[in-house]
Order: C-alpha cells, then sequence, then structure tokens
C-alpha cells in the first residue's frame, strides 16, 4: 500500500504527481503482469538467459 504525505497547503495535483511517481517505482504494475499468468522457472530463465546473451552481443558490437 502507498501513502502520500501531503501538506495541507498542496494542491491535489502535486500529491497525484507524487502517487505516481512513487507507484511507477515500486513497480507493482510490473508485478500484477508478472502474476496474471504463471511461468515455469526454467522458462523464465530460459528468458533471462537469452536477455543476457543478447546485451552481451550489443555490447561487443555484434548486432547494430
Amino acid at each position: 500500500m502507498l501513502i502520500i504525505d501531503s501538506k495541507d497547503c498542496e494542491n491535489i495535483d502535486k500529491a497525484l504527481k507524487k502517487y505516481k511517481k512513487k507507484f511507477e517505482k515500486a513497480k507493482i504494475l510490473l508485478q500484477l503482469r508478472d502474476r496474471q499468468s504463471f511461468t515455469k522457472p526454467s522458462i523464465r530463465r530460459r528468458g533471462e538467459v537469452l536477455k543476457a546473451i543478447y546485451k552481451q552481443k550489443l555490447f561487443t558490437g555484434e548486432i547494430e
């Protein structure tokens, strides 16, 4: 649960902006999307390995 401390003189727009930033930083939406469907650990690991290989190829310059 996200809690935003707002001052008395602060308007609702600023408080909403703070809430949105805090919501993004907490990555709640990503967690919700991840929990919508179950992925097997082996498939999750395979995706991580493929992503790491892709990043390594980008870093070395094999992929432009």
